[in-house]
């Protein structure tokens, strides 16, 4: 009990104050040891940033597509040149040569090494 003593009359006056005290515990409490403590609270804002940037990516490509899907609707001539861009589709007759960039080869690659 002598040596408890010794150890409070060592604190300054303001953090013996049992009011003082349990505000303190309650904050780092709240700081460090709740559920929603500070630590979790940066990583879920961080994850919510993300997505939210990951939501505007997409509804760019959503509403690109959208025209994309729109243009091919509308004109067969759109159809056809698409049909030959992305499926390198030919018509009788005809020789197709593809001539890729250096960015293309290397995405072509990579999805070949996988």
């Amino acid at each position: 009990m002598i040596i408890r003593l010794k150890f409070i009359d060592k604190l300054p006056p303001l953090l013996r104050d049992k009011y003082v005290l349990t505000i303190v515990l309650f904050v780092l409490w709240l700081l460090f040891l709740d559920s929603n403590n500070l630590i979790t609270r940066y990583k879920e804002l961080k994850n919510i940033r993300k997505l939210k940037a990951e939501k505007e990516y997409y509804s760019k490509r959503i509403e690109e597509d959208k025209n994309k899907l729109r243009e091919l609707k509308t004109d067969n001539r759109n159809l056809e040149k698409f049909a030959r861009e992305q499926y390198k589709m030919k018509k009788p007759n005809e020789d197709l040569y593809v001539i890729l960039t250096p960015s293309e080869n290397r995405k072509i690659e990579r999805k070949t090494r996988r």
